[in-house]
């Protein structure tokens, strides 16, 4: 599927929040509570500049997805980027996550990170893992029992890392 990737708006949180609200709440990929209320969903995702959070856009303008980008640390951590990736799940598969990291690595790599992070990567979620490592990042190190999936009990969070 061809999207369009741009800057989100507050606007946009309408489109986003019931995806985001059907993913958290299925406790399965995310490390957010999973009763997280709207309004704190919003702060948490809608991030202000320097950092920044996106849509992306079927042909048709329907909201299918979204990424926040962020620094991963402050001070002499401030030159690794981080980012999260929520596509709504009625158009999983259909390369929209893919397009999403892309940008975000354009991103971070236009605002003069040297590398990409990931914190916290569930290990039961191998569709992400593998668009992940396909598109460069490297596993670095996994937290045994950091996660509590609701269906396969304690498992792994996965560091994940690559360089721009």
């Amino acid at each position: 599927m061809h999207v369009e990737i741009r800057e989100a708006t507050a606007g946009d949180w309408p489109a986003i929040w019931p995806f985001f609200r059907t993913i958290v709440a299925a406790g399965e990929t995310f490390t957010y509570p999973v009763d997280l209320a709207e309004r704190e969903a919003s702060g948490w995702w809608l991030l202000e500049p320097p950092d920044r959070t996106v849509v992306a856009l079927d042909p048709a303008g329907t909201v299918v997805g979204t990424a926040k980008m962020n620094r991963n640390q402050a001070g002499n951590g401030a030159h690794v980027a981080s980012a999260s990736y929520m596509v709504d799940p009625t158009h999983g598969g259909r390369g929209v996550g893919r397009a999403l990291v892309r940008y975000s690595l354009d991103w971070a790599r236009s605002a003069g990170y040297r590398a990409m992070q990931f914190n916290a990567v569930v290990d039961t979620n191998e569709h992400a893992v593998r668009l992940y490592e396909d598109l460069g990042f490297r596993i670095i190190g996994t937290v045994p029992g950091a996660f509590r999936h609701p269906v396969r009990g304690y498992t792994g969070l996965h560091v994940m890392y690559r360089e721009l």
